[in-house]
């Protein structure tokens, strides 16, 4: 058995009703986790783009990548490994405010996690940190330890990949020129 590594799946399609339902019916016929999973508008107008993280080995995914770019809706669906790739996670915290305010130097932590105040009010206080999972998690574990947290949510990855462009631009590109040259 191979070792399972971390991939980041890109799948760009148009925004249809149920296609979400059947990519993620892919995963769960693999019986594959998903770690995390973001849509949102590309760059490119009318076009969507999925990140999805699972922890797998890369023949499996190089099989759901293929079963992805077999459905209609999806344009085109790539894997990277994360040294291919620029990606952040976004976590917020909510906190007490008298909790907060009994911290030796709330200075200190914020510069520490390099995170941000979004919101502070009597009751409570709001958190932001934008990072690596590990990063978002080490502030997690911190305030758990030593102040409780009210709530917490994490993002899932975003991703770019670390290539000059987009990698759809390039498949479209080239789909118009052979079409131009058939047409």
């Amino acid at each position: 058995m191979q070792d399972k590594t971390l991939y980041t799946i890109t799948i760009f399609s148009e925004n249809n009703v149920g296609l979400l339902s059947q990519v993620t019916s892919v995963f769960t016929r693999r019986q594959l986790n998903i770690e995390t999973l973001s849509v949102s508008p590309s760059a490119l107008e009318g076009i969507h783009k999925f990140t999805i993280t699972v922890f797998c080995d890369e023949e499996m995914v190089k099989k759901v990548v293929l079963q992805i770019d077999k459905r209609v809706d999806v344009l085109k669906s790539y894997y990277n490994t994360n040294d291919e790739l620029v990606f952040q996670e976004i976590a917020l915290y909510k906190l007490s405010t008298s909790e907060f305010l009994k911290i030796t130097s709330v200075e200190e932590l914020i510069r520490k996690h390099n995170a941000r105040i979004l919101d502070i009010n009597e009751n409570s206080v709001v958190l932001e940190k934008t990072g690596h999972y590990q990063e978002t998690q080490d502030l997690f574990d911190e305030l758990s330890k030593t102040i409780g947290v009210l709530q917490f949510i994490r993002s899932g990855r975003i991703a770019i990949t670390k290539s000059k462009i987009e990698r759809l631009s390039d498949m479209l590109k080239e789909l118009d020129r052979k079409h131009n040259i058939n047409g």
